[in-house]
């Protein structure tokens, strides 16, 4: 009898034993949970060098709800982008290459940071306090997006933000000269990732000469994650009006209504539903959307919501907020397949899209848009914002 209760003890005892571990192990596993929950952050690694040997680095950026940046201090390039669907899922929804050879060989300003000065000027030239400035003609007779070395070619200074912020701050030193331009021009640019899923984009420059300047970020999107082209895309832009152009896609000066017409995204509409339409001339000639879209910005200078993207099938919504009057939107007309990007996916025509926020297409050769000029004691500041979501 003694001996069935001693035996009765010792298994109660290891019965308890067997739950005082499952309980530790239970704790172990919150505390494990809790260490291991998403934090912001942002790292740095070695992507590769130019061909004159400097090496080039690629930051990432992540946010406590897991969304993803990695951006190159060659071209300022926003090379990789993840964004939520409805059920969650982050995906890629930028067009790149997989690696720094792919930019270096032939881009179409894939991510890139574009400057001096953004879309085209007219006859490559232009007059300021009457001088004339000649300009690479890389764009038929016109000049686009800086010449030849613009700003998506140079290695810029990089600094991570140290103020609480997931961000990093980029440096350039335009040389009086470069590609035509006069003024020594110093540039920041400040690349913010919030824990809302919103990368806010501010711009900032300087000059020791009267110069001008028009920059902006030229990432092409797709939220599909790049599985298909961009024609379901719904698209809103916050615009009345917009700037016709010529065969050469230099605005005409003329400010149309788009009430009536295909370019009229006052209300969402399917991309693919005006794009094709040849009986319209704009569409025509510029092979698609590839237009200024004037911003109702109530005051100038003004942070105004200018346009909006939705992709029914992910769910996947990106608005876009500047304080820049205008935005063109640009559909990737000049894809046409032989780009081959990131996952071995071909980029065929329109297979994205961009919201390039930025002052009109030769201003400084057209006195009634809104001046680019910027003259020592002043300072070019503008800012954008991109935020996603999903509905």
């Amino acid at each position: 009898m003694n001996n069935l209760k001693n035996q009765a003890k010792l298994l109660l005892a290891g019965v308890l034993l067997m739950y005082t571990g499952m309980a530790c192990q239970s704790k172990n596993n919150e505390n494990n949970m809790d260490t291991t929950k998403t934090e912001a952050s942002i790292t740095k690694q070695p992507w590769g060098q130019l061909p004159d040997g400097r090496p080039v680095e690629l930051y990432t950026l992540k946010n406590a709800k897991g969304m993803e940046i990695k951006i190159s201090d060659y071209g300022g390039l926003i090379t990789h982008w993840t964004a939520p669907d409805k059920n969650g899922k982050y995906e890629d929804v930028v067009l790149g290459y997989d690696s720094l050879a792919g930019y270096l060989k032939a881009s179409p300003f894939f991510g890139a940071l574009v400057g001096r000065y953004g879309n085209r000027i007219a006859g490559a030239k232009f007059t300021l306090d009457g001088k004339t400035y000649n300009l690479l003609q890389n764009n038929g007779p016109n000049h686009l997006h800086g010449g030849k070395v613009g700003f998506d070619k140079v290695i810029w200074k990089t600094e991570q933000l140290n103020d609480g912020r997931t961000g990093l701050k980029l440096n350039y030193v335009s040389k009086d000269g470069e590609e035509g331009y006069p003024g020594n021009l110093d540039v920041e640019i400040t690349y913010v990732l919030t824990d809302d899923n919103a990368l806010e984009i501010s711009y900032a420059a300087t000059t020791d000469k009267p110069t001008v300047v028009n920059l902006t970020q030229h990432t092409y999107f797709n939220l599909t994650g790049g599985k298909t082209d961009h024609l379901g895309h719904e698209v809103a832009i916050n615009a009345d009006r917009f700037l016709p152009v010529d065969k050469t896609l230099i605005p005409t000066g003329e400010l149309k209504p788009v009430k009536g017409t295909v370019f009229d995204f006052t209300k969402p509409v399917a991309i693919g539903k005006g794009i094709n339409d040849t009986t319209d001339t704009q569409i025509k000639l510029g092979g698609g959307y590839d237009h200024c879209w004037v911003l109702n910005q109530p005051k100038k200078d003004s942070l105004i919501f200018g346009a909006s993207a939705y992709e029914p099938a992910s769910g996947r919504f990106m608005e876009m907020f500047t304080t820049e009057p205008a935005v063109q939107f640009y559909t990737g007309n000049f894809l046409d397949g032989s780009i081959t990007g990131k996952n071995n996916v071909v980029y065929n025509k329109r297979h994205g899209f961009c919201f390039e926020t930025e002052h009109f297409p030769d201003s400084p050769n057209q006195k009634a848009f809104p001046t680019v000029v910027l003259r020592p004691g002043e300072t070019y500041k503008t800012k954008t914002i991109y935020k996603f979501s999903s509905k």
